[in-house]
């Protein structure tokens, strides 16, 4: 099911996982150039994440209900989100296309929790149930492609990643939104997760080196932590995912923003 890859230790490879959404020009300038500043993560870092965190568990541990909330809260923000005349690609929030790739590369997230921390492949099911985190906002069902390895390949080929990109993109990998003791503290750390966690196209055009020693450090630790979290309590493995559906549940009963 897709619910057994909602774990709190997949925030490890959340930085990898926006490089590849950004990694697509269209939605990377869209991030880079937005005129939302509650939206953005290097002025509201913990808002930011929050509200993206509470994203994926409204859209996979959610109900309709919850989900067509989240929609209308995201709907008034995206409403704002489109290019200008000075920017170097056209782009639209509520462009299906640009969704589909970013719910493709959450989607990716799914299974590399399944297969980096838990040891496995992701079940034969993860892959219809994904499409819940396109759907939740435009994407339709019928957009989902039927071949996901062929779609995935098709929009490797589409990642631009541009010097200004790559600046704001490598601060992001060495966690420069935070506070300086913290990204001074574990940055390198979030760096070489981050890297690892990147597909071979996104090292390359992010200049980040990577070695074969490197991966089996990688993947010893990535494993070590799957095996410390899989025996514990559903409640426990998902923090801070049913943490933050139930706020967003009581901001929704209190009227207050959800995003």
């Amino acid at each position: 099911m897709l619910q057994d890859g909602v774990l709190g230790v997949s925030l490890l490879a959340g930085g990898a996982n926006v490089i590849m959404q950004l990694g697509r020009p269209a939605v990377g300038y869209g991030v880079l150039e937005s005129r939302i500043d509650s939206g953005n993560l290097f002025k509201h870092p913990l808002k930011r994440t929050r509200t993206t965190v509470t994203y994926l568990a409204v859209a996979v541990l959610g109900t309709d209900a919850d989900r067509a909330a989240y929609r209308r809260a995201v709907n008034s923000v995206h409403a704002h989100v489109v290019s200008t005349e000075a920017s170097p690609v056209r782009y639209r929030a509520f462009d299906r296309e640009l969704q589909l790739w970013v719910a493709a590369c959450l989607a990716h997230g799914v299974e590399d929790v399944h297969r980096v921390f838990l040891g496995r492949p992701a079940p034969e099911s993860w892959y219809a149930e994904a499409a819940v985190l396109g759907t939740t906002l435009q994407v339709r069902p019928e957009d989902w492609p039927e071949d996901f390895a062929a779609y995935w390949a098709d929009g490797l080929a589409q990642v631009d990643i541009d010097d200004r990109l790559r600046e704001y993109l490598t601060a992001i990998a060495n966690l420069e939104f935070l506070p300086r003791p913290f990204s001074f503290l574990f940055g390198r750390f979030h760096r070489f997760v981050t890297t690892g966690f990147l597909p071979e196209v996104f090292r390359e055009q992010m200049r980040l080196p990577w070695s074969a020693a490197q991966q089996r450090r990688f993947d010893r630790l990535m494993r070590g932590i799957g095996r410390m979290v899989e025996p514990l309590p559903v409640r426990a493995r998902r923090f801070p995912y049913d943490a933050c559906l139930a706020d967003f549940r009581r901001r929704l009963r209190k009227g207050k923003p959800l995003v």
